[in-house]
């Protein structure tokens, strides 16, 4: 889900800055180890085509290794997540830029995926909607933009924000975070630099430090790539913790189409082995659900009582299983 406020109605980015302003931002960039220039490849654009998908896969590759470096953090921010929304909290990601279109992005395949209603998980990208496939920079700039953003969702402690920046110094994740912890909810910084000013803002810093870029500050390469494995891993895990999986398989997937009906019907036949004739009735049986139609086959049960056990679990399938006698 994206939300932003209306440009109408949001604060406008703060005015340029002065010729004196830009070297002092210019420097500080030129501190970021996600800014760094590689000499090494200043002459990359003379390469043959294959060469430099060879060195591209080979950047790549260092990603995972920056990831797990980070694993400690990230399970300590996602068990904080889960509790707050097992509560009735909101997860909201908060960025500029790559940063932001990433957030959108995992926001918006968690209803899909996980069943989630489209405000339980919420991407807001600086500039609003319309900077997912048009560039609004500027607007990174405005920490006022995100208080404004925030305010329109009426955060609350139970909620979490997730400030996300390669740079870690973007004053729009910035501000959502410090304007977060105001109002009592969790915070998260995500960057990409050690030390940075947006892990700092936050209660649980996560810094994957992927080094210099194969293009000089194009953070959409190592450190994109490195957000969206973190992302991943917050929002997924924090579902599996909520229970809106049993074992590996997405038992609370929405089959929206065709191919998530057949998905469905899978679901439910790798998790009970039962014939295509028992899943069909299970599944009519409950609306499609595919956890409840699990539930009826494993439990022996009937759709309402399947229902009903699931609503006292707090939609846990395996405590919900635990709870049915002759099981």
């Amino acid at each position: 889900m994206t939300s932003s406020a209306d440009a109408t109605d949001a604060p406008s980015p703060s005015p340029s800055p002065s010729p004196a302003e830009y070297r002092d931002v210019r420097a500080e960039l030129e501190g970021l180890t996600t800014e760094a220039f590689r000499p090494e490849h200043s002459d990359i654009d003379r390469l043959p085509t294959l060469d430099i998908a060879q060195i591209m896969n080979g950047e790549d590759a260092t990603v995972p290794t920056a990831v797990a470096a980070q694993l400690p953090n990230i399970a300590a921010a996602i068990d904080a997540i889960a509790e707050r929304m097992g509560r009735g909290g909101r997860l909201v990601y908060a960025g500029a830029g790559t940063a932001g279109r990433l957030g959108v992005l995992d926001a918006s395949e968690c209803p899909p995926t996980f069943n989630t209603d489209p405000a339980e998980v919420v991407g807001l990208i600086a500039g609003g909607p319309a900077a997912m496939t048009t560039s609004a920079e500027g607007a990174e700039d405005s920490a006022e933009l995100a208080v404004a953003d925030l305010s329109a969702l009426d955060l609350t402690a139970d909620d979490t924000v997730v400030g996300v920046s390669a740079s870690g110094r973007t004053p729009y994740a910035i501000g959502a975070v410090e304007h977060a912890r105001t109002l009592g909810a969790l915070t998260v910084g995500l960057s990409c630099n050690a030390d940075s000013a947006l892990a700092a803002a936050a209660e649980h810093g996560i810094e994957v430090v992927v080094g210099p870029e194969l293009l000089t500050g194009s953070t959409r390469l190592k450190a994109g790539t490195a957000q969206k494995l973190v992302l991943n891993m917050l929002s997924t895990i924090t579902m599996i913790r909520l229970g809106k999986t049993y074992g590996n398989l997405m038992v609370d997937v929405r089959a929206s189409n065709e191919k998530l009906r057949a998905r469905s019907r899978r679901i439910v036949a790798l998790a009970t082995g039962a014939s295509d004739e028992e899943i069909e009735a299970a599944l009519a049986a409950t609306d499609g659900e595919v956890k409840n139609a699990i539930l009826t086959i494993l439990g022996a049960v009937d759709a309402p009582t399947a229902a009903h056990l699931l609503t006292k679990s707090n939609g846990h399938l395996r405590e919900a299983l635990t709870a049915v006698p002759h099981v």
